[in-house]
């Protein structure tokens, strides 16, 4: 993205964070085992990493969706705020840990249309509608979504999802944060 303006906030270590933000950060190492840069930025404002935090850790264990499913919306979403770190990160938890199939990763990352999943092709198309119509989708786009298999709950699930990803995209593009070195092998630009 051009022109996007960046924040003048360094990235916060143990050692330079509020007490606030450290105990989230220790919590969050002891998750992932490093500091993300995105924790880093986010934590400048520690309700702003506790809440992303703790809405990720619901929708998480929600149980709404399976893990390949949660890693579609996720991408879904960072694919439509065009969050190349969110698209790094999620592309190698779909990869690695969700077992995503690699055709729908590609098509997902590829801004294709044609999922070969069904299934996941009208959830990937619901959460870029979301996005895309702020939370006003049409009838038919909700019924479309529900002939799937999904329910109104799930329609909900994802809007918990959006809050998240829009948390997360939205502090990356003010950072314009580095991809760490895990996720490099999966960096992603816009087409």
């Amino acid at each position: 993205m051009e022109n996007v303006a960046r924040l003048n906030l360094p990235p916060q270590t143990m050692e330079t964070a509020s007490e606030k933000g450290r105990a989230i950060l220790e919590t969050a190492k002891k998750q992932v085992g490093f500091i993300p840069n995105m924790y880093a930025n986010m934590v400048n404002s520690p309700g702003v990493l506790e809440t992303y935090l703790t809405g990720y850790r619901l929708f998480r264990e929600s149980g709404a969706f399976s893990a390949p499913e949660q890693e579609v919306i996720f991408l879904s979403i960072s694919l439509e705020n065009g969050c190349t770190y969110c698209m790094a990160a999620h592309s190698m938890i779909a990869d690695k840990a969700s077992k995503v199939p690699a055709d729908v990763i590609a098509a997902i990352r590829g801004n294709k249309e044609i999922i070969p999943d069904a299934k996941l092709r009208a959830l990937s198309a619901f959460a870029r509608t979301m996005v895309r119509s702020r939370g006003m989708p049409s009838d038919a786009d909700v019924e479309h979504f529900k002939s799937a298999g999904y329910t109104d709950r799930h329609v909900l699930e994802i809007v918990l999802a959006i809050a998240v990803k829009t948390l997360s995209n939205y502090s990356n593009h003010l950072f314009g944060t580095e991809v760490d070195k895990p996720f490099a092998d999966y960096r992603w630009t816009p087409a």
